[in-house]
């Protein structure tokens, strides 16, 4: 009988004391991710009653990761320069100061689980809506079921504010909007952009702090970051530097290759009600019965419109079948694929639908919990 050795089965392989720790290490870093999402949504909602203003939160939610990450960064200046205009304006606009700015504003007119839901949470209809207009198809069944329960979500939020009217809270959700549009934009133009996660955050990060700096020095966006409270600063450098602006993206990419995909955009999805809970003892919020319906659908629809279109039955060990051999036979090379970019989307790139290449704000924000399968070559945390 010919032995044939299963690295699964090893005590180091996946399924053996080293894959399981690596496995808890990955629930762990996706646990932290989440919560940091959610902290995006709270500082947003908070900022309006710190002593920092938007520009100061953003000086330091771009300007820190560049600090920490300067020598990482030098080392990939050659692939950050080297991409497309098209691509790098897409990112530097989808998730810079542009979305940073409706975020904050819009977050200080509504609330934070307006915040937590809407922007990550339409994240997967505009996406959609990019993919359609670009010729890529339709969504299938279960992902069109997801936009819709958005949609409706999203609906439910605002609606008692039609009538009668109140222009401050129609007013932010429309910043949010703007907000979670942009989000999109960026993560179309990750996709395009073919760096690692900390290439990334520097694209993203150095245009944006230059963009912040100049506005800030010219006085078109006031500061008042030499005369705010400490703690605020503390507070925000935190949350929004080290949170948001570096440690989110590089913990997803860690979760998403030692968990999942799938499960990581499932455990991602519940962003908006953790958002939810920790407003209530942290900034006094009260969810109406409205709110909770809403973030619910929208939890719901994010979670279907980033299942697969369907599940594979795995192999039987002794079958052949195609692209793996009988038990006992040498394994025959996979023909070489081309390298997909390392990006927030919940599917690999070559299954993705239109709905389903959602990025969370984590990279960035994170904010937007429905990141993709990332190849293991390709996720470099290397700082």
């Amino acid at each position: 009988m010919t032995r044939t050795a299963d690295a699964r089965s090893g005590p180091h392989g996946p399924d053996g004391t080293a894959g399981r720790s690596a496995r808890a290490a990955g629930l762990v870093a996706l646990a932290l991710t989440v919560v940091i999402w959610a902290g995006f949504a709270l500082s947003a909602r908070a900022l309006g009653s710190s002593t920092l203003l938007p520009a100061d939160a953003a000086l330091l939610r771009y300007g820190v990761p560049l600090l920490v990450l300067a020598p990482a960064l030098w080392r990939r200046r050659r692939l950050i320069a080297a991409v497309r205009p098209a691509a790098a304006l897409k990112v530097a606009c989808g998730a810079g100061v542009p979305f940073f700015l409706a975020a904050m504003q819009g977050g200080s007119l509504t609330s934070a689980a307006f915040v937590g839901s809407l922007v990550p949470g339409l994240v997967p209809l505009f996406v959609a809506a990019l993919a359609v207009a670009g010729g890529r198809g339709l969504p299938h069944r279960a992902q069109g079921v997801g936009l819709a329960l958005i949609a409706t979500g999203a609906v439910a939020l605002v609606w008692r504010y039609l009538l009668p009217v109140d222009g401050g809270m129609l007013a932010g959700s429309g910043l949010l909007l703007v907000a979670s549009g942009l989000w999109a934009l960026y993560t179309v133009g990750l996709r395009e952009v073919g760096l690692d996660p900390v290439g990334s955050i520097g694209l993203l990060c150095l245009p944006s702090f230059v963009v912040i700096g100049l506005l800030a020095l010219t006085g078109v966006l006031p500061t008042a970051l030499d005369r705010a409270a400490g703690s605020d600063v503390l507070l925000f450098l935190v949350v929004q530097g080290l949170g948001v602006g570096l440690c989110a993206g590089l913990l997803y990419a860690f979760a998403i290759r030692t968990v999942g995909a799938e499960r990581s955009s499932v455990v991602g999805s519940l962003s908006p009600v953790l958002v939810v809970l920790l407003a209530v003892p942290l900034l006094g919020e009260t969810p109406t019965p409205a709110v909770l319906v809403g973030v619910l659908l929208i939890t719901a629809g994010v979670f279907l419109a980033n299942r697969r279109p369907g599940t594979r039955t795995a192999p039987s060990a002794d079958r052949p079948t195609a692209g793996r051999p009988a038990a006992g036979t040498a394994p025959t090379p996979p023909p070489a694929a081309a390298p997909d970019p390392t990006i927030p989307s919940p599917v690999p790139a070559s299954s993705a639908s239109p709905a389903s290449v959602a990025a969370s704000p984590a990279s960035v924000p994170a904010a937007v919990p429905v990141p993709a399968a990332v190849p293991r070559s390709e996720v470099s945390a290397d700082a």
